[in-house]
């Protein structure tokens, strides 16, 4: 009894040996991929003309295509939104939020909700499942897709309106290009270019 015990705990542990090596494998990869912005990229937008190509000639799979729709949305908003939202960040005295007017002021680079890595990952996996999903007929439930295109442009509007807003009630830009240089002039003052 204690040999069948032994012998099936040592099969559950070179299992799990496996999809342990099998991850770490997997999560070396991933973390080879930081470097190369631009291929990674290309290669998530090679697989979004894939998955569009399928869904096309296929002429189906109009809900997956819409749930990925509206979760690369979601994903891009969050890409998009400061990880401290200004609307929720109020000094002391409640004046409102604290955030640099002037360009002395002291330099703070915007940081994403969603840093771009994980933008990419989560873009590049989603279009992976949804590409899964339209291998199985349960999946394809038949819709009037105009009305989907339509209520995704209005959502799509909507939801940017509403970011761009946001953006220019609280004067952020999703985008910082570096930190800013100084030079010296020749009476010794610093000055920003």
């Amino acid at each position: 009894m204690e040999e069948e015990l032994l012998g099936s705990g040592s099969s559950k542990s070179k299992i799990s040996q496996i999809f342990t090596r099998l991850s770490q494998w997997y999560q070396g990869v991933v973390d080879r991929t930081v470097p190369w912005r631009k291929a990674r990229w290309f290669f998530a937008f090679l697989l979004l003309m894939g998955f569009m190509a399928r869904i096309i000639i296929a002429q189906g799979w109009y809900i997956i295509t819409y749930a990925l729709g509206i979760y690369h949305l979601n994903l891009f908003i969050a890409f998009l939104t400061p990880k401290i939202d200004p609307a929720m960040d109020f000094d002391a005295e409640d004046n409102g939020p604290e955030l640099p007017t002037r360009a002395n002021e002291e330099f703070r680079p915007f940081i994403r909700r969603l840093p771009e890595f994980k933008f990419w990952y989560s873009v590049t996996k989603s279009t992976i499942i949804g590409v899964i999903c339209t291998f199985f007929d349960c999946f394809n439930i038949p819709v009037f897709w105009p009305i989907l295109v339509m209520y995704f442009i209005t959502l799509f509007c909507i939801t940017m309106k509403r970011q761009i807003k946001h953006m220019i009630k609280y004067k952020y830009l999703p985008f910082t290009h570096g930190k800013p240089k100084y030079q010296a002039n020749e009476i010794g003052e610093v000055q920003s270019m």
